[in-house]
C-alpha cells in the first residue's frame, strides 16, 4: 500500500511540482491550498506524512503544527519555507516539526527526506500516549484531569491548554507569540494581558504556596516548566 502524503501548499506551481514528483515516487498524494482546510485534513485524515508550507492563507503553518502536536497527532511533518534563516528553522523544529527544507529544492532531496521519516517512524515502537507526565504533575489526555503528587487541581479549559502546552514542551522556553498561537490561535501579541491573567491563575493552582515553583518566568522570553 503507498504512503499517504497530506501537502499544505498555497503556491499552485510548487504543489504541482511537489504532486508530481511524490506520485512518480510511489506517493499517494493530497493537497490543500490553505491552512484552515489543512488543519481540519490534517486531523480527520490518516496520513503516514505531512507536507507543511510555512506562510499560509487562513491558518499558518507554525499552528497548525502547534495545534496537531498538542492535540496528540505525532505524524511526521517537513516543513517548507522561503524563509531560509535558522530562528526559523528552531521554531519550526522546537514547534514538533520533525525536517525542515527552504525553497526553492532539489525534488530528488525532498523525496529522500521523507522517505528518511518513514523509516524513522517505522523505527519508533507505536504506542498510544494517554497521559503526560512531568515531574510531580501528571496530565490524562482522555479525561483531562491534572494532578500534582496525585492531588486533583481544577482547571479551566484555557488553564488546561496552556498546561498542556508547557508539559509538552517542559524544559523548552515558551514566548508569548507561541503561547498565543497554540491556544488561542493568534499569530501575534496582540498587546494584551491575556496571557499574563491566565498564567497567575494557572500558577496559583499548580504551585501552591511552599511548593516547588514548576512554572518560571525567563525574563524578557517568556515561561518554562522546569522539568525535574
Amino acid at each position: 500500500m503507498a504512503n499517504r502524503v497530506l501537502t499544505i501548499e498555497d503556491d499552485p506551481l510548487t504543489a504541482k511540482e511537489i504532486v508530481t514528483e511524490l506520485r512518480k515516487a510511489g506517493f499517494e498524494v493530497d493537497w490543500v491550498d490553505n491552512g484552515t482546510d489543512g488543519l481540519a485534513r490534517a486531523i480527520s485524515g490518516h496520513f503516514d506524512l505531512i507536507m507543511l508550507d510555512r506562510m499560509l492563507p487562513g491558518v499558518d503553518g507554525l499552528t497548525i503544527l502547534t495545534t496537531l502536536r498538542t492535540v496528540g497527532i505525532e505524524t511526521p511533518v517537513l516543513m517548507l519555507s522561503a524563509l531560509g534563516d535558522v530562528d526559523e528553522r528552531i521554531r519550526g523544529l522546537r514547534a514538533g516539526g520533525d525536517d525542515y527544507l527552504t525553497k526553492p529544492f532539489d525534488p530528488d532531496e525532498l523525496v529522500a527526506r521523507l522517505e528518511v521519516l518513514l523509516r524513522r517512524r517505522k523505527d519508533v515502537p507505536v504506542q498510544a500516549v494517554t497521559s503526560i507526565q512531568v515531574g510531580p504533575l501528571n496530565l490524562d489526555l482522555i479525561t483531562r484531569k491534572v494532578t500534582r503528587d496525585g492531588v486533583e487541581i481544577t482547571l479551566l479549559p484555557t488553564e488546561y491548554r496552556i498546561l498542556e502546552f508547557l508539559m509538552r514542551h517542559a524544559g523548552q522556553t515558551i514566548t508569548r507569540t507561541m503561547l498565543f498561537e497554540a491556544v488561542w490561535g493568534y499569530h501575534f501579541d496582540p498587546g494584551t494581558n491575556l496571557i499574563d491573567v491566565h498564567m497567575g491563575r494557572l500558577r496559583k493552582k499548580v504551585d501552591t504556596q511552599g511548593a516547588q515553583q514548576l512554572i518560571q518566568t525567563v525574563r524578557g522570553s517568556g515561561y518554562v516548566l522546569i522539568d525535574q
